[in-house]
């Protein structure tokens, strides 16, 4: 009897550091090959026009204003467009090869000197840790490329510098969370981009059964971005899981990073849940925070403008 109650604990012991694993989004991820390069029809240059004005935010429904009308992009932005944006901020020398990371420099962020802040300083910071196993990036010593079959996956592994810089380089921006926000949820008080309910085939969460996780189990992969849409993949039959606006993968598959500073907090903060998230998780009031150079296979970005 004993050596089942130490056996009933180490199980329960193991199961509760999964579950906080999961909730951090920052698991790494299982290695497998992705599937062939799944096309959905859905074109990651593509942008929506988001207009101002007032919305319902957050969980109690307090009123949220966004001031000026944006566009944001339509999905986040993919490797096969990281990769093609590193060839050329290389070529501008933008950035640079240090070792086995690229870095940029960032001219610093207002120090408080408040209890457990990190100061930010001028220099350069990491963007893309090139030595992470989980990067789907190649660089053969002078070109970046993509591991065949994530060409339209999500750009993961990339820090607060990284997704900024990106933006940046093309006259754009990371969006504010206001913005991320309305662009998620359009004006009413739905909890999900799509609606009031999560199923099964309405994002990449946790368990959630898409092709990509029976490959890598539960835990799961990354899915194209666009991947739920409405259309059939192979008998996968997706919802179509837009926001108000048109846009995709506002929930799950990756925590996406947004522009806010706030005084005397280094930490940058992220939206939208990841595939190692529950589905709860997802609701567009959830939000994580990191620092700005942190990478994940978790966590990816679109820009503003």
């Amino acid at each position: 009897m004993r050596d089942d109650r130490r056996w009933l604990a180490a199980i329960l012991i193991l199961t509760l550091t999964s579950a906080s694993i999961m909730l951090t989004g920052c698991a790494a991820p299982v290695a497998t090959a992705a599937l062939a390069n799944v096309e959905t029809g859905v074109d990651p240059a593509a942008w929506t026009k988001v207009p101002a004005g007032e919305f319902v935010l957050g969980q109690h429904e307090d009123a949220g204003m966004v001031a000026k009308p944006y566009e944001i992009m339509l999905t986040d932005a993919t490797n096969d467009q990281y990769a093609r944006y590193l060839n050329e901020a290389l070529a501008k020398g933008t950035v640079k090869i240090v070792g086995d990371q690229v870095v940029g420099y960032y001219p610093g962020d207002v120090f408080h000197e408040h209890k457990h802040e990190k100061e930010i300083k001028a220099g350069d910071w990491l963007h893309v840790p090139l030595n992470d196993p989980s990067l789907r990036l190649t660089f053969e010593g002078k070109t970046f490329g993509v591991r065949p079959g994530y060409e339209n996956h999500p750009m993961t592994v990339v820090t607060w510098f990284g997704a900024q810089a990106y933006c940046e380089f093309y006259g754009w921006r990371l969006p504010s969370e206001l913005e991320w926000e309305k662009a998620a949820r359009g004006t009413d008080n739905r909890p999900f981009p799509w609606g009031h309910e999560i199923m099964l085939n309405n994002a990449n969460f946790y368990a959630s059964r898409d092709p990509f996780e029976r490959l890598a189990g539960k835990q799961g992969d990354t899915t194209p971005v666009g991947f739920y849409n409405g259309k059939t993949y192979d008998g996968y039959q997706t919802a179509d899981s837009r926001s108000p606006y048109g846009l995709h993968d506002m929930a799950g598959n990756v925590w996406q990073w947004t522009a806010d500073l706030q005084e005397g907090i280094h930490d940058r903060w992220l939206r939208g849940g990841s595939k190692d998230n529950y589905g709860y998780n997802l609701r567009i009031w959830e939000h994580n925070s990191a620092r700005p150079d942190y990478a994940s296979p978790s966590v990816g970005f679109r820009c503003a403008r």
